[in-house]
């Protein structure tokens, strides 16, 4: 089955591209017949406006359709390059896939299984609320990776801290994760915020319970110093002395707690300056880079608009040229066609003459044959049964000839004898 459809794929590519190998083969001899017309236009240059006209629409016409054709190769070049970025991209992740699952599936697996295993209920009894909600959590949504094997979650974290959490980070993840869709990706981002607040929670919650826990154990460690007999009075000073030795040591934990938060918060706030600052720098480079470009293309503009200029002088003086050209062969032109006027005016008063002097001889001679006519007296009789009279050729046609062979022979044609054959 699978291999029907590789065999269909490959057909239908091999298809298209013998489709696409047509359309740019007619395209590109539209384009040769149309740069083969112009030079032909070329070898055989009239002055005259409507010519130069046609050769401006045909130079523009060749010149558009090569622009259209090179413009159209560059789109389909650069899609090619993006579907094979893309394709580069999921096969690498495809190959960082096969490789995680050779080297270490089953590991995996039970790491994650490890990672979620369920508390013991007496366990379970003594930990914080904060704690057994992010363990409910992570066996909820799949462990620490949120139902992603570790490869892709860690794709995930690199890209989501190199954005620090920006949206451009999911079209940079999608070619990295082409098997993730945005939702899932969204829904990932979404998860792992939440697991990070949970984590934020279970901290500050074991810190209060390993508190609690130090101080109930500092009463039971009195209380076994004190288990001794002593004066109710001297008992009760010790234990007031011990509440506040115990009260003291909490507020200083307190203390020290509060001073650690506002410790984080301050280091907090100081990597989210640094953060602000190095957006800061990395939009000033932005800035003087934008400002580079613009100078750059000002600069372009110019040379584009200096070049152009140049090129309209060039062609101006060009037209001049050509113009001054055209009138001079007008010029040269007009006084051939004086001359040849001239020529075939001569040529018509010749062949006027000549005929002329014909008319005349053919007068000349019809007067003396009158002349002649007048002196000559011709009497013809008419005798219509001489057309019925049979000619000298057909008397001669109808003779009696004699059998062939009859007559004596007088002449037997032969060979010639070779002189070294005479005499034998």
């Amino acid at each position: 089955m699978e291999y029907c459809i590789l065999e269909e794929l490959e057909h239908k590519l091999t298809k298209n591209r013998k489709t696409e190998k047509t359309k740019i083969q007619e395209k590109l001899t539209r384009i040769h017949s149309t740069v083969k017309g112009l030079q032909r236009q070329l070898k055989d240059v009239k002055p005259t406006p409507e010519f130069v006209d046609k050769l401006r629409e045909m130079m523009e016409e060749a010149e558009m359709a090569i622009s259209a054709f090179k413009e159209e190769q560059r789109q389909i070049y650069d899609e090619l390059l993006r579907e094979e970025k893309t394709a580069t991209n999921e096969i690498n992740a495809l190959e960082r896939k096969i490789e995680m699952w050779a080297v270490g599936a089953s590991a995996t697996a039970r790491i994650s299984k490890q990672c979620v295993f369920p508390v013991h209920t007496e366990v379970q009894n003594q930990l914080p609320e904060e704690v057994l909600e992010l363990e409910r959590f992570l066996q909820q949504t799949g462990g620490r990776q949120g139902g992603w094997d570790e490869c892709d979650h860690q794709v995930f974290l690199k890209i989501w801290r190199k954005h620090k959490g920006k949206p451009s980070y999911i079209t940079e993840t999608l070619d990295y994760l082409p098997d993730r869709t945005k939702e899932d990706i969204q829904s990932h981002e979404k998860w792992h915020q939440e697991f990070l607040i949970l984590k934020s929670r279970k901290k500050e919650a074991i810190q209060k319970w390993k508190m609690k826990k130090q101080e109930e154990k500092d009463k039971i460690l009195f209380q076994k110093e004190n288990h001794e007999e002593v004066p109710t009075g001297v008992q009760f000073q010790r234990e007031e002395a011990q509440k506040q030795k115990t009260e003291e040591e909490r507020k200083k934990r307190l203390v020290e707690l509060e001073a650690w938060k506002k410790h984080k918060a301050l280091a907090c706030a100081m990597k989210q300056a640094a953060q602000l600052k190095e957006e800061e720098e990395k939009e000033k480079k932005k800035q003087r880079e934008r400002q580079r470009q613009l100078q750059m293309k000002l600069v372009l503009e110019d040379y584009s608009r200096e070049k152009k200029e140049q090129e309209e002088l060039l062609r101006l003086e060009k037209e001049k040229r050509e113009e001054a050209e055209r009138e001079e062969r007008k010029r040269t032109a007009a006084e051939e066609i004086v001359k040849f006027q001239e020529r075939d005016l001569h040529k018509l008063e010749l062949k006027f003459l000549e005929k002329q002097a014909k008319e005349d001889e053919k007068i000349e001679k019809e007067k003396r044959l009158s002349k002649l006519r007048k002196k000559v007296h011709i009497n013809v009789t008419r005798d219509p049964y001489r057309l019925y009279k049979p000619t000298k050729v057909w008397e001669e046609r109808t003779k009696e000839i004699g059998p062939v062979g009859a007559g004596p022979v007088l002449y037997i044609p032969h060979r010639a004898v070779p002189s070294w054959r005479q005499g034998l």
